[in-house]
């Protein structure tokens, strides 16, 4: 294990530099695509203050959604039909998932980050304990988690390439595939030829939140470290996909700034790069900004728990074969309601430092979490919802 405080660690690339946030670095992939221009300008043209209850009745009444009835359904109007869109979810999601709801949870191997997201604990200028597992440690944790019953876990690193190279995370995979049917990832955004050679190491799917698709607002929040390029990280699914990933996931970290923009923009990248791309499973998770440490000084657009579900009900009314994960930002209460509703993927046994799985964290958290319950937990509160837990959502053959 390799392990710093944060007066031995130099990022390589975490100094205020301002560079242009819409500039590709040379190190980058550029891919021909307008998805990011498209996603822009409909977000841009997006007033919801236009929408009426008719608008939002008219959405609930059409077998399939288009772009105007999503735009409604995430509008102020559309908080007088809370229940109804609730309703609505409900029965997509049985159509589509029966009682079935999917059970994973997250390993941290490295909290190294050489970006400075003013929001996160992981930012390279915060005094944090940072760690990195080794693969002995790597395989350690999977056994401890997979001794659950778990069979689905997602691998996370800070954005640290010096620290946590394609590699590094590439063994992780292969590593992982001795313990789970299902590998997830939530790295740093990385080329297209990149994300197919971690498919090859056995990863199934990537997550990447775009944090805010307000570029003005992005700019601000990210000061430094590649993650500050914009366009790079928005057009990540897209080369995910050309890598071979059989799934994408999208999120805003809503609280950023303008909630219902930002879930508008969440959506249409997801609806457009499926239309694109009519194979690639889509997922959805939906984060609100959680406190952090080190940092007292984050004033988020608060989002309350009702404009979080109507969120997360206007996803799986307009695209309901997506998965929808709600995280363990969220407390138990609200957690074990979505998934009777519209989430179909939950976490559980989380801890969100490096390590930990096995009886010692080693690095310290990325934020701070609100459901703590054990798998065991989770899923007896799931039994007692109705519903189904299920370990793995895919299988295999052949």
């Amino acid at each position: 294990m390799t392990e710093f405080e944060q007066d031995d660690y130099k990022p390589e690339h975490g100094t205020e530099n301002r560079t242009d946030h819409m500039a590709y670095l040379p190190d980058m992939e550029v891919i021909s695509s307008d998805l990011m221009e498209q996603v822009i300008a409909k977000m841009n043209a997006y007033d919801y203050d236009l929408y009426t209850a008719a608008d939002v009745e008219q959405a609930l009444n059409r077998e399939v959604l288009g772009e105007q009835d999503f735009a409604a359904l995430l509008s102020p109007a559309a908080e007088g039909y809370i229940e109804e869109m609730a309703q609505r979810a409900r029965t997509e999601t049985g159509k589509h998932f029966g009682n079935s709801v999917y059970m994973f949870t997250p390993l941290y191997i490295s909290n190294y980050c050489e970006n400075h997201c003013v929001y996160c604990g992981f930012n390279c200028h915060n005094r944090i304990h940072r760690a990195k597992l080794n693969y002995d440690e790597i395989r350690v944790e999977m056994k401890a988690i997979a001794d659950t019953g778990l069979e689905e876990i997602l691998l996370l690193t800070g954005e640290s390439r010096k620290m946590s190279d394609v590699e590094y995370i590439g063994e992780a995979c292969k590593i992982a595939k001795q313990y789970f049917k299902q590998v997830g990832l939530e790295i740093y955004p990385v080329d297209s030829g990149e994300y197919r050679y971690l498919h090859q190491c056995g990863a199934d799917f990537i997550t990447v939140f775009q944090e805010t698709y307000d570029s003005d607002k992005y700019e601000t929040l990210h000061p430094a470290g590649h993650k500050r390029v914009f366009p790079y990280r928005f057009h990540a699914q897209e080369r995910a996909v050309l890598g071979g990933m059989r799934g994408v996931g999208f999120a805003a970290l809503l609280g950023l700034a303008d909630f219902r923009k930002d879930a508008f923009a969440t959506g249409m990248h997801a609806w457009m790069l499926q239309r694109k791309y009519p194979h690639t499973e889509i997922a959805f998770s939906c984060p609100r900004l959680r406190p952090i440490i080190n940092n007292d000084k984050i004033n988020p657009k608060d989002v309350h728990e009702t404009q979080l579900l109507q969120i997360i009900c206007a996803y799986r009314i307009f695209m309901p074969f997506a998965s929808i994960t709600i995280s363990t930002r969220e407390g138990q209460r609200f957690r074990d309601n979505v998934i009777n509703i519209a989430a179909t993927k939950i976490s559980a046994g989380v801890g969100v430092g490096v390590g930990g799985h096995e009886g010692t964290k080693k690095g310290d958290e990325q934020f701070e979490i609100s459901d703590a319950r054990s798998v065991e937990e989770v899923y007896q509160a799931i039994i007692r919802q109705g519903l189904m837990p299920v370990m793995s959502e895919y299988i295999y053959t052949g």
